[in-house]
C-alpha cells in the first residue's frame, strides 16, 4: 500500500504529516511526501527518511488580484504533474495537512478518484483545507471548534493533532541529566516558539527576583536567537543563578527539555500545544495574537476550557495577572496534577495511529 502526504509552510503542518507517516509506516504502509521545492519541508521530510517530490504552490493575496491569476496558473501547472506522477506511482491514498501545496496535490487525487483525507491541526480550518474538504472523503480535526469550516459534517472525524514519536523518546530522567537539572528541582521551561517571544521575555525577566527566591525551582528559558542577547543584558544573571536560569536561543533538544518540566509557559501553535498535550505538561499559553483568524487563541481557549493549562493575552504578559499564573503553576502541585490528568485525557500521544486509522479505512 502507497499512501501520499502533503503539506507544506510552516512546522505545525509538517510536523503532524511526519508523524502519521511514522504511524503509517509503522503498520507496513510506504509513504510519499509531496511538498514545494523551496522551504522547510524538503529538510525536515528527508531528514526523516521520507522520498520527497516538489511541487510549485503558490498563494495570493486579496489586496492584488494579479497575484491571484499567477497562483492559479502555478496550481493548474501542479495540478497537472501531480496526476501524472499519481498515475506512475499509483497511491492508494493522498492525506493534505495544509498549506498552499496540498491544493495541486489534493486536487489531483480528487481528480483522479483517489480517496482524500485532510488533517486540520487549528482550531480555525485554514484556507486550504476549507477549499479541499469539500472533495475529501474524510475531514481529521483536532478541535471541535474547526467542524465551522466543513459543509458535510458526517465526513469529520475527531483525531487531535498527531506528534512525532522523538517527542517521546526521551524519559524524564534522560532530560534533566542532559540540562542537569537535579532529580528533586522544580522545573519551569519557558519557550516563546522558533523566533522567540519580546513580550513573554521582557515578562519572564520582570519576574526574576520573585522566581529566583524558589530556591529549589530551575529555569530553561528559550528566547528566540533574535532576543537572547537582549534577554541575557535584561536578566544579568550572576555566575550562581546562572545554574539556575539556563538560557538558550534555540535548542534541537525540546523533547529533552519538555520531558524534564514540571510546567511551561508558551505560545499555543497546533504543533507546540500538541506537543505539550502529549507529554501532558501543565502550562501558562500566550497566544500570539497575529495568526491567521487569530486561531492560537481559539486553540489555547478550546484546551484551557478542557482543564489543561491557564492562558492570558500577550499584551497583557507584563501585568501581576500573569506573574500570579505562573507562580500558581510553580507552586501548587495540586494544580500541576490536576492539568496534567486533563491533558492525559485528551489521549493526544494517539493521534497519529487514529489519523492513521482513517487513512487506512478508505
Amino acid at each position: 500500500m502507497l499512501v501520499v502526504l502533503s503539506g507544506g509552510g510552516t512546522a505545525g503542518h509538517i510536523n503532524p504529516a511526519i508523524a502519521t507517516a511514522e504511524a503509517l509506516r509503522a503498520r507496513g504502509v510506504d509513504v510519499r511526501f509531496a511538498g514545494r521545492p523551496v522551504g522547510n519541508e524538503k529538510e525536515w521530510v528527508t531528514a526523516a527518511g521520507i522520498p520527497f517530490t516538489p511541487f510549485e504552490a503558490e498563494g495570493f493575496h486579496r489586496g492584488h488580484p494579479t497575484t491571484l491569476v499567477k497562483g492559479l496558473a502555478i496550481d493548474a501547472k501542479s495540478t497537472k504533474r501531480a496526476k501524472q506522477w499519481f498515475s506512475e506511482i499509483k497511491p492508494d491514498a493522498v492525506v493534505g495537512f495544509g498549506g498552499y501545496v496540498s491544493i495541486p496535490v489534493g486536487r489531483a487525487a480528487a481528480q483522479m478518484g483517489i480517496p482524500l483525507v485532510i488533517h486540520e491541526q487549528n482550531s480555525v480550518m485554514g484556507w486550504t483545507n476549507r477549499y479541499l474538504s469539500g472533495k475529501a472523503r474524510a475531514v481529521c480535526l483536532t478541535y471541535e471548534h474547526a467542524k465551522a469550516g466543513v459543509k458535510d459534517a458526517s465526513k469529520v472525524v475527531l483525531t487531535g493533532c498527531p506528534v512525532r514519536e522523538s517527542v517521546f523518546f526521551t524519559t524524564r530522567e534522560e532530560g534533566r541529566d542532559l540540562l542537569g537539572i537535579p532529580d528533586d528541582a522544580r522545573m519551569l521551561l519557558v519557550t516563546g516558539g522558533s523566533n522567540g517571544a519580546r513580550h513573554l521575555n521582557q515578562a519572564m525577566c520582570a519576574m526574576k527576583d520573585e522566581l529566583l527566591s524558589r530556591e529549589d525551582l530551575r529555569i530553561v528559558h528559550v528566547t528566540g536567537p533574535k532576543e537572547l542577547d537582549s534577554v541575557i543584558d535584561a536578566l544579568a544573571l550572576t555566575p550562581e543563578e546562572q545554574k539556575r536560569w539556563r538560557l538558550l536561543g534555540y535548542t534541537n533538544d525540546m523533547p529533552a527539555c519538555m520531558a524534564a518540566a514540571d510546567a511551561i509557559v508558551s505560545r499555543a501553535g497546533a504543533s507546540s500545544l500538541a506537543e505539550i498535550s502529549a507529554r501532558a505538561i501543565p502550562a501558562v499559553l500566550v497566544p500570539f495574537p497575529f495568526a491567521a483568524e487569530d486561531h492560537q487563541t481559539t486553540n489555547a481557549r478550546a484546551y484551557v476550557e478542557a482543564g489543561c493549562a491557564h492562558m492570558i493575552a500577550d499584551d497583557q504578559v507584563e501585568t501581576p495577572e500573569f506573574a500570579r499564573l505562573v507562580c500558581e503553576l510553580i507552586d501548587d502541585a495540586s494544580v500541576r496534577a490536576a492539568m496534567a490528568d486533563a491533558a492525559r485525557a485528551q489521549n493526544t500521544a494517539n493521534a497519529a495511529t487514529a489519523v492513521a486509522d482513517v487513512v487506512l479505512s478508505l
